[in-house]
């Protein structure tokens, strides 16, 4: 019993033929993928252990996404992603937002009660690296005649 508690049941008003259920962790990876399909999301939040499962080619999808079910079954999400830097802040977390309701429900039908999008940090942009091997070299002319 304990293990079906571990399931979300999606309400079914079409058919009668039985009950569908979702593992949380499925909840997880759609709001993951819809947060980093938003332009301006550069990664998810990660912890120790997804981050040394990415070292051995495990990547895990469901970092950075917590839900929590009120008491009313009201489904709440809390996104933690890194943005790239210049970005607005304010518009590229209503896009997630909303990329996240409308992937939720698209796929689910689950209707999501709130999307709180917490900016865990902002990455800078690569600079490019400089060349050492020609950072004297003057193109074969000679400056000093």
């Amino acid at each position: 019993m304990a293990a079906e508690d571990q399931f979300i049941t999606l309400s079914n008003k079409e058919s009668d033929l039985g009950d569908i259920k979702v593992a949380p962790n499925v909840i997880e990876i759609i709001a993951s993928i819809a947060t980093t399909e938003v332009d301006g999301v550069n990664k998810m939040r990660g912890t120790f252990s997804s981050s040394v499962q990415g070292l051995f080619g495990r990547k895990e999808r469901s970092h950075g996404i917590k839900l929590l079910f009120n008491d009313d079954d009201a489904l709440d999400v809390d996104v933690y992603a890194y943005l790239d830097y210049g970005v607005s802040v304010p518009k590229v977390a209503l896009q997630v937002q909303d990329q996240v309701k409308q992937q939720l429900l698209f796929m689910t039908d689950l209707h999501v009660d709130a999307v709180n999008v917490h900016v865990v940090g902002v990455v800078p942009e690569k600079e490019a690296k400089v060349d050492t091997d020609s950072l004297f070299d003057n193109d074969g002319e000679d400056s000093e005649s």
